[in-house]
């Protein structure tokens, strides 16, 4: 711990509850849809969902241009304001290039800023720790939050260093979307044994929220909550009652519902564009947004992949 630091960040936020990582809708001609975007703004804090986290993976953030970036901000700020937390992702593989979205975020008064580790140049444990504590520095009262993506990042966080942020003020939270269940235990009770009472530590799977609330998690961001946040509300509130075989057998209909993110053909789609284009195809069906497209240069689904999603929406009762 470096016990010169001084605390960073609002310490009155603390996560909880369903936030989901939104996709971005976009029109045919590839521009942000910005009706589309209100509407599915909507549609998740109908369902009970506690705020929304925009331009993250699900949010397609690093393949939009910052115009593109400034309407999706400007949407979710006029949308939630006085409603709903709301979180920006800020991902790009370098210090000084994560600095400039952090400056455009903080613009728009996001209420949170989510940042992962520098990539595609394999960072040292030390230069991590350099990476948050100068972009905290930078965010000023906008507190930050650790993204664990290995998948994407190509890196593990160490678990240890989140904490020593976290007991220096310079991180509010992390979302853990590693899957790795041990590590997500051992962040619970590393928080309550070094009394870091307001750190967030919210889940990014969708597939294990019951047990990662039993756990002690704030709260969950699912991609999946896009399509039925609903589902993951119900999660939650089970969990909190004590009615655990409930929580199970709803987070088990879940699961089977995720099953949408395998109907691309992975022979012409990358396994990113097959999740993304499924949420978004989902959303579609549900007439939340009024196209599927994704970003550039990712290939969307076709007819033929949607009426599969089609099936499994039926199936979880969505449709």
């Amino acid at each position: 711990m470096n016990g010169g630091t001084t605390m960073i960040g609002d310490p009155r936020l603390r996560l909880h509850g369903v936030i989901p990582p939104l996709v971005t809708p976009l029109t045919d001609q590839g521009d942000v849809d910005a009706r589309s975007l209100a509407r599915l703004i909507g549609y998740v804090l109908a369902a009970g969902s506690t705020g929304v986290f925009v331009l993250g993976s699900s949010g397609e953030g690093t393949s939009l241009s910052d115009d593109q970036r400034a309407r999706v901000l400007d949407v979710a700020r006029s949308e939630t304001a006085g409603a709903a937390t709301l979180l920006a992702g800020t991902l790009e593989p370098s210090t000084n290039r994560v600095a400039d979205l952090v400056r455009q975020a903080m613009k728009f008064s996001v209420d949170g800023l989510v940042i992962t580790a520098p990539f595609y140049i394999p960072p040292h444990r030390n230069e991590i720790d350099r990476h948050f504590r100068r972009l905290a520095e930078m965010a000023g009262q906008t507190p930050v939050f650790g993204y664990d993506i290995p998948s994407r990042v190509k890196l593990k966080l160490d678990g240890e260093l989140i904490l020593e942020l976290a007991a220096d003020g310079v991180l509010a939270g992390v979302k853990d979307s590693s899957g790795a269940e041990l590590s997500l235990r051992s962040l619970v009770n590393g928080r309550s044994d070094r009394g870091l009472d307001g750190f967030s530590i919210m889940t990014g799977s969708e597939v294990t929220v019951d047990t990662a609330m039993q756990l002690g998690v704030d709260g969950a961001v699912p991609g999946l909550g896009n399509v039925d946040p609903a589902g993951y509300v119900r999660i939650l509130a089970l969990v909190e009652a004590g009615d655990l075989a409930g929580a199970r057998a709803e987070q088990d209909r879940l699961i089977k519902l995720f099953d949408i993110i395998k109907a691309g053909d992975r022979s012409r789609v990358g396994g990113a564009s097959a999740a993304l284009g499924a949420f978004k195809a989902a959303v579609w069906l549900l007439g939340v947004i009024d196209c599927p497209r994704l970003a550039e240069p990712a290939i969307g689904l076709n007819d033929a992949e949607i009426a599969g999603i089609r099936g499994r929406m039926e199936a979880a009762g969505l449709l």
